[in-house]
């Protein structure tokens, strides 16, 4: 195909559409699922995503799941048995959206997506860069430059609140016979104010939690892990192994820290990187081998004592 050489357009993102061979039109506003190359043409996106694209996606995948589990832990109460088909449920329901938000983004039908591939910040906020070439009249060339990791994370949100808002009303008046009907259906509140936030989380931040969502993971899961370990009272393996919840946390967390460490070594050389995840466990047991220094009561003894 042989394409027209045509004047530079202004701006990062302004193009030219191609049609029947040859460059035709003004600058502008590339179509939806293409960008403008370096010479100023518009050009369709076909390449698949890195790994790091869909680790990204992953970690915004994650963030309803463990929203949806922390608020039904913290609303079922002790004695409520509807606690595990409610996580199980959020499961599905997330999971059941991914593949259909995979389905519905081109290429339609398939489970793989094709995408632009991200250059730099600003392509996640084109709309800061329209050019105004006589200083007077602005060219609006706002797009999606990073296609389609910026859609497809609204895309998904839509899909997970429509389905938790057609299934687990009917679960949780089913099963949740423990609690009382105030409180049965708060986990189901705190996500409709919490999907409006991802959203404009997503909205506003996308670019940056791009870039920063393997360290925001690292931070956030060792910070969560001793908060649940001090607040579970876990200062040996003892404690550590009494309850099968308390694993069950411990290895959620030992995957967050994994997924950390493989987004921010991307896995680029594998001799090098394989043997970071080793340190997987190196929060918990710092956090046991150091809990006996740092017990209150001790402190507060010894203190006491002069010591």
């Amino acid at each position: 195909m042989t394409v027209a050489m045509s004047l530079t357009c202004p701006g990062l993102y302004c193009g030219r559409i191609i049609a029947n061979g040859s460059v035709e039109g003004e600058c502008g506003v590339c179509p939806r699922g293409e960008r403008a190359n370096s010479q100023k043409v518009c050009e369709r996106c076909t390449e698949s995503p890195e790994l790091y694209d869909w680790l990204y996606l992953g970690f915004m995948a994650m963030l309803p799941l463990l929203l949806h589990w922390f608020f039904i832990e913290w609303y079922s109460g002790k004695k409520s048995s509807s606690a595990l088909l409610q996580h199980v449920t959020a499961m599905l329901e997330c999971g059941v959206s991914a593949v259909a938000t995979l389905l519905v983004t081109e290429p339609v039908g398939t489970l793989g997506i094709r995408s632009c591939r991200v250059q730099m910040l600003s392509d996640w906020y084109t709309m800061l860069y329209n050019p105004s070439p006589d200083y007077v009249n602005t060219l609006h060339c706002t797009q999606e430059a990073v296609y389609p990791l910026y859609t497809i994370v609204l895309i998904y949100y839509a899909f997970c609140l429509v389905l938790m808002m057609l299934l687990r009303p009917l679960l949780v008046k089913k099963i949740a016979c423990g609690l009382g009907k105030s409180d049965r259906f708060k986990s189901i509140y705190a996500a409709l104010y919490f999907f409006p936030i991802l959203t404009v989380l997503q909205a506003i931040g996308g670019g940056l939690l791009y870039y920063a969502f393997p360290y925001i993971i690292l931070v956030l899961s060792v910070v969560t892990l001793a908060v649940y370990m001090s607040a579970s009272e876990i200062q040996s393996f003892k404690n550590l192994f009494a309850k099968k919840k308390r694993l069950i946390v411990l290895f959620s967390h030992w995957l967050l820290h994994a997924y950390g460490i493989i987004s921010i070594s991307r896995l680029d050389k594998l001799e090098q990187d394989l043997p970071l995840l080793a340190l997987v466990p190196a929060p918990a047991l710092f956090y046991i081998a150091t809990a006996k220094f740092t017990e209150p009561s001790r402190i507060l003894s010894e203190g006491g004592n002069g010591h």
